[in-house]
Protein backbone atom coordinates (compact mmCIF):
# COMPACT_ATOMS: atom_id res chain seq x y z
CA UNK A 1 0.00 0.00 0.00
CA UNK A 2 3.11 2.29 0.71
CA UNK A 3 4.08 2.05 -3.05
CA UNK A 4 0.82 2.76 -4.12
CA UNK A 5 0.62 5.70 -2.10
CA UNK A 6 3.97 7.24 -3.53
CA UNK A 7 2.98 6.70 -6.96
CA UNK A 8 -0.32 8.52 -6.44
CA UNK A 9 2.07 11.50 -4.54
CA UNK A 10 4.70 11.48 -7.38
CA UNK A 11 1.54 11.94 -9.71
CA UNK A 12 -1.27 13.35 -8.50
CA UNK A 13 0.32 15.56 -5.36
CA UNK A 14 -2.99 17.44 -4.55
CA UNK A 15 -4.78 14.14 -3.94
CA UNK A 16 -2.13 12.46 -2.02
CA UNK A 17 -2.27 15.12 0.41
CA UNK A 18 -5.99 15.19 0.48
CA UNK A 19 -6.38 11.35 1.03
CA UNK A 20 -3.44 12.55 3.54
CA UNK A 21 -5.65 14.79 5.63
CA UNK A 22 -8.93 12.90 5.26
CA UNK A 23 -7.23 9.40 6.45
CA UNK A 24 -4.72 11.06 8.78
CA UNK A 25 -6.13 13.86 9.97
CA UNK A 26 -4.42 14.31 13.71
CA UNK A 27 -1.40 14.39 11.18
CA UNK A 28 -1.62 17.69 8.91
CA UNK A 29 -3.70 19.06 12.07
CA UNK A 30 -0.44 18.58 14.35
CA UNK A 31 2.37 19.96 11.31
CA UNK A 32 -0.22 22.87 10.86
CA UNK A 33 -1.39 25.19 13.88
CA UNK A 34 -4.32 26.18 11.47
CA UNK A 35 -6.54 24.60 8.96
CA UNK A 36 -6.02 27.75 6.29
CA UNK A 37 -2.17 26.53 5.65
CA UNK A 38 -2.95 23.59 4.40
CA UNK A 39 -5.66 24.46 2.13
CA UNK A 40 -3.53 26.98 0.95
CA UNK A 41 -0.81 24.29 0.56
CA UNK A 42 -3.05 22.14 -1.17
CA UNK A 43 -4.06 24.78 -3.36
CA UNK A 44 -0.90 26.53 -4.43
CA UNK A 45 2.43 24.49 -3.20
CA UNK A 46 1.10 20.85 -3.07
CA UNK A 47 4.65 18.74 -3.27
CA UNK A 48 5.61 21.71 -0.56
CA UNK A 49 2.84 20.85 1.72
CA UNK A 50 2.93 17.57 1.65
CA UNK A 51 6.71 17.14 2.02
CA UNK A 52 6.13 19.17 5.16
CA UNK A 53 3.64 16.81 6.37
CA UNK A 54 5.54 13.71 6.18
CA UNK A 55 8.50 15.01 7.37
CA UNK A 56 7.19 16.73 10.66
CA UNK A 57 7.58 14.79 13.59
CA UNK A 58 5.75 14.99 16.56
CA UNK A 59 8.78 15.91 19.15
CA UNK A 60 11.11 18.62 17.08
CA UNK A 61 8.88 19.41 14.40
CA UNK A 62 10.91 19.43 10.50
CA UNK A 63 14.73 19.21 11.81
CA UNK A 64 17.51 17.77 9.54
CA UNK A 65 16.60 15.83 6.58
CA UNK A 66 13.38 16.85 6.80
CA UNK A 67 14.00 20.54 5.70
CA UNK A 68 15.95 18.61 2.43
CA UNK A 69 12.36 16.70 2.01
CA UNK A 70 10.74 20.00 2.30
CA UNK A 71 13.16 21.63 -0.40
CA UNK A 72 12.89 18.98 -2.67
CA UNK A 73 9.14 19.18 -2.39
CA UNK A 74 9.86 23.36 -3.36
CA UNK A 75 11.95 22.45 -6.04
CA UNK A 76 8.87 20.18 -7.59
CA UNK A 77 6.48 23.04 -7.43
CA UNK A 78 8.74 25.35 -9.15
CA UNK A 79 9.42 22.74 -11.49
CA UNK A 80 5.94 22.16 -12.25
CA UNK A 81 5.03 25.93 -12.38
CA UNK A 82 8.39 26.68 -14.45
CA UNK A 83 7.03 23.36 -16.99
CA UNK A 84 3.70 25.28 -17.15
CA UNK A 85 4.80 28.38 -18.71
CA UNK A 86 7.39 27.15 -20.08
CA UNK A 87 5.32 24.22 -22.27
CA UNK A 88 2.93 28.02 -23.28
CA UNK A 89 5.66 30.08 -24.25
CA UNK A 90 6.86 26.90 -26.75
CA UNK A 91 3.35 26.34 -28.24
CA UNK A 92 2.46 29.95 -28.89
CA UNK A 93 5.94 30.29 -30.62
CA UNK A 94 5.34 27.70 -33.18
Amino acid sequence: MGCLFVLLAGVFPRLALLIVWIARPAMVNAAFSSWIWPLLGLLFLPWTTLAYVLAWGPLDGVSGLGWVVVALGLAGDIATYSARSAKARYTSAY
